[in-house]
């Protein structure tokens, strides 16, 4: 579990801009065959809800194909290849005359509930509107960032939440329920996004890939730095997050299942 000690800091929550530079194409890479078949699985039953592609922003779709050929990835023709061929999840973001960074498209069939169709053409700023505040802490912040990233390398980040299933797709169409009491420990897994954003120089858009990991909250409480440091998250984290989230119904159980 140390791959989370950084994810759970001994500190109260807040949302932070942590960025670990990297190669995108070990972030990109093949690791598991099983993904593909499940992805594929996804996008043949309802291409419509996970592989999107805006009219007029093929060019974006063209040169992540491109980039990815360099990575040793299958090039890709449309949204609906790029669900099927590559293993993380895709977000195509265009870059505005002024400056400011759309979504445009890209294959999504591991989302942690949210749609991609509903997104298409929001800005950044936008997308995150929904997350109680995550704009007034970073939103600025991450728009410069975004403006300032640079081709070559993938900046990593990591967001989490608690899952009460250890399926990859939570689309809301599925409407699988979140955490519910009583609390099992054994039964709720911490679901963790991966993210990797690399620039498009040509087209001046983003390339945005996500990987989820799940861990199973027993597994994590057995490590106590982690446990102690997601405790300590869960406490202070505001009551409208824990509410986004789907987990301040569950909070103090959980509070209580990871004291030592």
């Amino acid at each position: 579990m140390n791959e989370l000690n950084a994810l759970f800091p001994a500190a109260d929550f807040q949302f932070r801009m942590t960025m670990r530079r990297g190669k995108p194409a070990e972030f990109f890479q093949p690791r598991d065959a099983g993904l593909l078949q499940e992805r594929a699985r996804w996008v043949n039953e309802s291409p419509a809800h996970y592989a999107q592609l805006s009219p007029g922003f093929e060019s974006l779709l063209e040169e992540a194909s491109r980039l990815g050929e360099s990575w040793g990835l299958k090039p890709v023709v449309d949204a609906i290849g790029l669900a099927a061929n590559w293993e993380p999840d895709v977000l195509l973001l265009s870059r505005e005359p002024d400056g400011i960074f759309r979504l445009r498209g890209g294959a999504l069939c591991f989302p942690t509930g949210w749609a991609l169709a509903e997104k298409l053409g929001l800005t950044v700023g936008e997308i995150h509107g929904v997350v109680p505040g995550l704009n007034p802490a970073i939103g600025r912040a991450l728009d410069q960032f975004l403006a300032g990233l640079q081709p070559g390398a993938a900046l990593h980040r990591d967001n989490w939440g608690i899952a009460a299933t250890s399926a990859l797709n939570l689309h809301p169409v599925r409407g699988l329920p979140g955490p519910q009491l009583p609390v099992n420990l054994s039964e709720l897994w911490l679901r963790v996004e991966h993210q990797a954003l690399v620039a498009l120089p040509e087209t001046r858009g983003i390339l945005f890939g996500i990987r989820i990991a799940l861990h199973r909250l027993d597994e994590v409480a057995a490590d106590s730095t982690v446990a102690a440091g997601l405790s300590r998250a869960l406490q202070t984290m505001p009551s409208e997050l824990a509410a986004y989230k789907r987990i301040d119904n569950v909070r103090d159980a959980l509070i209580t299942a990871l004291a030592p």
